[in-house]
């Protein structure tokens, strides 16, 4: 880590190819036998390098807005291995996405079933569909990454399916392929994954026994990591789960894994600028902030913190709270956190740190994007450069009454 700090400088985020790689096959693994299609959900991390590596490893991508993509595309994800998920699509990305021949919309609600029906038939073609339902479970995460209540704003909830469905099987520019549901990111156990799935399952068997054939079936994504003490299932675990409830069922599945593949991959590399104590406690100034990592301000996320440099053998920790130099409160990755000494200069390790970081990134106080930068073995790679200032402020356009005088 020293010695990419010294060559690119700090801030910046680091990923291990073989941990991505790793944590790939292992959930590949877990559905081998099954018709299974891996979707990786490209909101995690997007950067160009982290979609070609798992394209190159046989994964599909779940996008949510034609830049996902776009990006998806470019890094060698096959459109027929695409699914394009998200409760605002437009028109202009759904014909985007058309012309592409991309693998399914997963559909959110009937306005927006309507207008993909009215885009395809005006491209003389019909959009293959599942439809995303909600069935009113209690992910039991934090509040703004569950998805799958009655009241949500994603899918279309149970209550409405059955008619939605309906309709949907009779709409002119619709090919209708399956069900889709996703209850939430992060988590850690496997009970609200089975009361979700069953109900899903409930359903297909209804929709089939109308005569409406429902091939597919996308369970999303959402298995937790690791960030503090949390316990999230193992993949052969939820593998058996879906196993028992569709075994001997004729549908093809899909799953969509963010998360789970990429967090614990990366870290935030941070340099200590300045030690301060107050009157009662004592603050590590970092030079990460909040538009580098939003997680801790956001969501009140909390990410294990290691100093680089291994501390001298008995050295005392003492609570500190790291923080970052952004004008806001706000900016504060951990309180009263039990640190051993660092110092000006001394490097930091903010540990899974591989999704929603970089992803999330914004040049808030004009601060400038910071790099990424991949592992492999003895070699790393400069995956995202620094942005520099004059390409941030030549984003900006003066109108000409305010040049000159």
């Amino acid at each position: 880590m020293s010695r990419i700090a010294e060559a690119v400088g700090t801030p910046f985020y680091c990923y291990s190819a073989s941990v991505l790689e790793a944590n790939y096959r292992r959930f590949a693994a877990a559905f081998a036998g099954r018709r299974a299609m891996i979707c990786y959900a490209v909101k995690a991390n997007s950067n160009q390098a982290v979609l070609r590596l798992f394209a190159r490893l046989g994964a599909g991508a779940d996008v949510v807005s034609e830049g996902e993509l776009r990006r998806a595309l470019a890094a060698g994800v096959p459109a027929s291995r695409i699914v394009f998920a998200g409760v605002g699509k437009t028109r202009g990305e759904m014909a985007f996405a058309l012309d592409r021949g991309i693998h399914q919309f997963n559909v959110e609600s009937e306005p927006e079933l309507a207008a993909l029906d009215e885009v395809a038939r005006s491209r003389g073609v019909r959009a293959p569909v599942a439809i995303r339902v909600n069935p009113d479970v209690d992910a039991e995460t934090h509040a703004k990454i569950a998805t799958g209540k009655s009241e949500n704003k994603f899918g279309i909830d149970l209550a409405h399916a059955l008619p939605a469905f309906r309709h949907a099987a009779a709409l002119p520019g619709i090919e209708l392929e399956g069900v889709a549901v996703h209850i939430g990111s992060q988590l850690t156990r496997l009970e609200p994954f089975r009361v979700a799935f069953g109900r899903v399952v409930e359903l297909v068997r209804r929709l089939r026994q109308e005569g409406i054939p429902i091939a597919r079936l996308d369970l999303g994504g959402g298995i937790g990591v690791r960030y503090r003490a949390e316990a999230p299932p193992d993949v052969a675990d939820y593998a058996a789960m879906v196993a028992e409830l569709t075994g001997g069922f004729d549908v093809e599945l899909a799953f969509e894994p963010g998360r789970q593949l990429v967090a614990e991959a990366g870290v935030l590399v941070s340099r200590v600028v300045y030690v301060k104590d107050g009157l009662s406690r004592r603050f590590v100034v970092q030079d990460a902030a909040m538009n580098d990592l939003i997680r801790p301000s956001l969501y009140e996320a909390w990410h294990e913190i290691v100093p680089v440099r291994e501390p001298a053998a008995g050295a005392a920790a003492r609570p500190v709270d790291v923080v970052g130099p952004v004008c806001e409160t706000g900016d504060t990755f951990a309180t009263g956190r039990a640190m051993p000494p660092v110092g000006e200069g001394d490097l930091l390790a903010i540990l899974s740190a591989g999704a929603y970081g970089a992803v999330m990134a914004s040049t808030y106080n004009s601060r400038l994007l910071i790099p990424e930068v991949l592992v492999r073995g003895a070699e790393y790679f400069v995956i995202r450069r620094r942005s520099g200032y004059n390409e941030l402020m030549a984003l900006d356009q003066v109108p000409e009454w305010l040049l000159g005088g």
